[in-house]
């Protein structure tokens, strides 16, 4: 088993199940201590026509067009004008009686046109989401009906509102009022289309600079006979989104293909291994499966994020950062890298999202279990699902710097076996994070575009376990003093690794500097394809180019070794290549050493190699294997070392990604130089096969077939499958028991479409004793013969369901 010394398990592995915290009733009291600032001022004094439109700010002129007071109304200053409107039921007089007098102007129903169908679904890029609401995109115009008692006359005054939060200020944009056909406030506006018998139709302006979230929506009309206030219902909420699609909008992305794959796509893959031995996975995002949008702004209550700060993205994405682990706030996912996931599911098991963040949303509890691709998953699907474009990125050799150094410190013996002890820096094989674009106004210019999140709880920032948003152009440069979190992020992709060996004395050396060892491919999925796309060249400039050795130094500068570079000395004239070889999980295996002797002199090399398994963080388990061998070199000459690794050698030692390291040092003898090479190489499993039985249509059932063989000589148990996928397949758990070992087995599933169009089904295999086994088909869905777009049958969705297998085969 693994040692357990290093302390970065246990802090994760004993995150106890927290009860959900209690979400503020009001985040804008708790965050905002000058609430009260505009009543201290007057403000409240105001009447709420006054406060709708400069015109009606006082008595004037254009102030007696409203002519005489309604009878028996009170004074402009009394609350029956500035009451919030109520609940559904009755309008509200300016008497606040509720009585409704003949010649008042009452709005009898509102259309929102909000329908998946409706034209303005379809031009704010809302009508994949599965919800009947109206949801529209900030800085965009959208149109809605009003059912009126009588005509609309040019004498009528009339007002929207736009509300959120508990306590809801027009200085704070969490109260928005719209006066209709009076120009523009803020970017806000409404107009009168058209205006037919008792029917009105209203074209609306929002702000590109709105509060994201869900508002509530009423109406105000005032003629000589009183004013009218249509009540609050729930059937007539807003959602409004960030607006990549929106100039105005500083979360806008100027390519039409980069928002249907960063912000649309519901599906996508997800990169891990080594960058000798890339896997990937398909995650399903499900942006727009119903209930995930509600999860979504879930995440910003309980955080208690006040309203009036939800239309800076750079604020929201900075929450979610925070969020979407549970360290510190009980947010969406606990961590876990331990190896024991007795208590909830394994993070390999995971297929989207969805799930996820509907039993957060249901329960308010954490959800166990995550590592670094499911909080990335689970961030783009958030941050997506708001409206800003964001993608999910893997960083292979992914340093985590422990002592702000900005270099990856590793310490040997005076024989160069490593002092697990020392170190505490590590070297991930992989970690997942998150980019998602917007503009940075709170930086200075150059530092637009890509801004990294992530979502993984590594290290605080400001006391809280969160990272980013940092742009990438900052790291790029080495600019490491720019926010947020510019050093942790820039020491990941571009930090050298510093081998430091014990001398004599107990001091230590620097012997080796590895130059190239961090961040050594940097990927995403591609745009409109599901090849892999390498973006390392956003992050780094070209490995050892003038530019990036520049970075680097400049970086360092400001970390915790600023000289780290001045005590290097060493002559390297013999050049050394690990290489592994590429097996499938439960066969045996060989690791070479290839050194080759570049100089015109003969060298000796005394030669150690130590194998251990490792998590994909870097945390290693104790060596279970080593070899030792003195290799002579002509000049010009080359030589290779072998180490078979038998399956019963490592399967007792096997941790989560059937990782292993091979350190490797050697010593020349002639010239001093030192060799030193840490190898990180997995065993691979294997895949599941799904095949499509007939046709995909809306609304009707279809069936698909999943096919696994055990590539494991032993029997497998408490077998769960997972099957999900948006517009198909609501998350769903499947326990098949026990699989023998090397059996393949066929499994069958129905499941029912709801949405038109290509698909992602994903399935995924979980057993105490193999894990990481995942499949993926696309399954193109035809409309519903009537020509619906939509259909209201959802995929099934129970959970835990003991399912037998449609046949068992041999090997």
């Amino acid at each position: 088993m693994m040692d357990s010394s290093r302390s970065d398990m246990g802090r994760w592995g004993g995150n106890p199940l927290q009860p959900p915290a209690t979400p503020s009733p009001e985040p804008d009291r708790v965050w905002d201590r000058n609430r009260d600032r505009d009543r201290r001022r007057g403000g409240g004094a105001r009447s709420f026509w006054a406060r709708c439109c400069g015109c009606c700010s006082c008595r004037n002129r254009e102030d007696d067009d409203w002519g005489p007071e309604p009878s028996g109304s009170r004074n402009r200053g009394s609350s029956s004008w500035n009451r919030r409107p109520e609940s559904r039921g009755s309008g509200v007089n300016a008497a606040g009686d509720g009585t409704v007098r003949e010649g008042m102007l009452v709005v009898t129903r509102v259309d929102l046109l909000g329908s998946r169908s409706d034209q303005n679904r379809r031009d704010h890029h809302t009508d994949e989401f599965e919800y009947d609401e109206l949801i529209v995109r900030r800085g965009q115009p959208f149109y809605l009906v009003l059912f009126l008692n009588r005509p609309y006359e040019s004498s009528d005054r009339m007002a929207l509102e736009l509300l959120i939060g508990n306590n809801p200020e027009v200085g704070k944009g969490t109260h928005v009022i719209i006066p209709v056909d009076k120009g523009s406030s803020g970017g806000w506006k409404a107009h009168v289309t058209k205006a037919s018998g008792q029917n009105l139709n209203l074209r609306v302006h929002t702000s590109p600079s709105a509060i994201i979230g869900k508002f509530q929506f009423t109406v105000r009309t005032r003629c000589e006979a009183g004013e009218f206030q249509l009540p609050l219902d729930p059937r007539n909420e807003i959602y409004i989104l960030f607006n990549p699609w929106c100039p105005e909008d500083i979360v806008y992305v100027d390519h039409e293909d980069w928002r249907q794959e960063y912000v649309l796509n519901e599906s996508g893959r997800i990169y891990y291994g080594t960058e000798a031995q890339i896997g990937e996975r398909t995650w399903n995002y499900g942006q727009f499966d119903h209930g995930v949008l509600d999860a979504c702004l879930y995440i910003l209550d309980r955080r208690g994020m006040p309203y009036g700060g939800r239309g800076d993205p750079v604020s929201v994405s900075r929450v979610i950062s925070a969020m979407v682990n549970s360290l510190d706030d009980n947010g969406v996912l606990i961590g876990n890298w331990s190896g024991d996931y007795s208590r909830g599911t394994n993070p390999s098991a995971w297929v989207g999202s969805v799930e996820i963040l509907l039993s957060y949303l249901r329960t308010g509890y954490s959800v166990p279990y995550g590592q670094c691709w499911v909080f990335a998953g689970v961030t783009t699907t958030v941050l997506r699902c708001l409206g800003l474009a964001t993608r999910t990125v893997t960083n292979f050799n992914s340093a985590h710097d422990t002592d702000t150094s900005l270099t990856m410190d590793i310490y040997f013996d005076e024989n160069m076996k490593p002092l697990e002890h020392l170190n505490h820096d590590s070297v991930w094989n992989f970690h997942v994070w998150n980019d998602c674009w917007m503009k940075r106004p709170d930086l200075p210019s150059g530092f637009d575009g890509w801004q990294v999140v992530d979502a993984t709880p590594q290290e605080t920032s400001s006391g809280i376990f969160c990272c980013g948003p940092c742009s990438v152009e900052s790291i790029k440069n080495g600019l490491v003093y720019m926010k947020y979190d510019t050093p942790f992020i820039f020491a990941e992709v571009n930090s050298d690794k510093v081998y430091w060996q014990r001398q004599e004395d107990g001091s230590f050396k620097i012997v080796y500097v590895e130059e190239k060892a961090i961040g050594t491919l940097i990927v995403t999925k591609a745009i409109s394809s599901n090849m892999r796309e390498d973006i390392t060249h956003t992050y780094k400039h070209p490995e050892g180019s003038e530019a990036e050795r520049k970075a680097v130094e400049t970086a360092a500068a400001h970390g915790s070794k600023p000289n780290v570079y001045a005590s290097r000395d060493s002559t390297e004239d013999v050049a050394m290549q690990v290489e592994a070889q590429d097996a499938v999980m439960g066969q045996d295996l060989t690791v070479s050493v290839v050194l080759t002797n570049r100089g015109s002199n003969h060298r000796t090399v005394k030669l150690h190699l130590y194998l251990s398994v490792t998590y994909y963080t870097g945390v290693t388990g104790s060596i279970f294997k080593e070899s030792k061998k003195e290799v002579a070199l002509a000049p010009g000459a080359s030589d290779r070392m072998t180490m078979p690794v038998a399956y019963k050698e490592y399967q007792p030692h096997l941790v989560d990604q059937g990782a292993m390291l091979l350190n490797v040092s050697g010593h020349v003898k002639e010239s001093g130089q030192v060799l030193a090479k840490q190898h990180t190489f997995r065993v691979r499993t294997p895949d599941l096969s799904l095949t499509l039985l007939g046709a995909a249509v809306v609304g009707q059932e279809c069936e698909v077939q999943i096919i696994f063989k055990n590539p494991l000589p032993i029997t497998l148990t408490k077998v769960v499958f997972r099957l999900e996928g948006s517009g198909l397949q609501r998350p769903k758990v499947l326990n098949v028991g026990d699989i023998g070992g090397n059996e393949t087995v066929t499994l069958r599933q129905t499941f029912v479409p709801v949405r038109p169009g290509p698909r992602q089904l994903i399935a995924s295999l979980d057993s105490p004793q193999l894990s990481q086994v995942h499949g993926v088909i696309q399954v193109d869905v035809a409309p519903a013969s009537g020509g619906g777009a939509f259909s209201e049958a959802g995929g099934d969705s129970r959970s835990g369901e003991s399912i037998p297998m449609a046949s068992r085969g041999g090997a």
